[in-house]
């Protein structure tokens, strides 16, 4: 079976169909033909970050393109790093 994707205006809707129109999670569930912890995720999602909930595919939070910033950033340092050990053994044998 095949992974359904779900845009997120579909996800906000769902779940405003819950929270302000007072539908139970469960009914809204069946009537979606959706998983009742799927939309009870979403529903969280939504409620504690409702700016940044659903970033959609292949797009990352704020929290974690930094996160993918910074980790780049070392590893470009830790090469810098490297190349300044390999060339300070590299000056220090020829000194001799």
């Amino acid at each position: 079976m095949a992974r359904r994707l779900f845009s997120r205006e579909f996800k906000v809707e769902a779940v405003r169909l819950v929270r302000e129109r007072g539908v139970s999670v469960a009914q809204a569930a069946r009537d979606l033909d959706l998983h009742e912890n799927m939309l009870r995720r979403w529903v969280k999602e939504l409620t504690s970050d409702p700016a940044q909930a659903f970033p959609g595919q292949g797009q990352l939070k704020p929290d974690h393109l930094e996160v993918e910033r910074l980790r780049r950033e070392v590893a470009k340092l830790k090469a810098e790093r490297d190349l300044l050990k390999k060339a300070a053994a590299f000056f220090a044998r020829e000194a001799k």
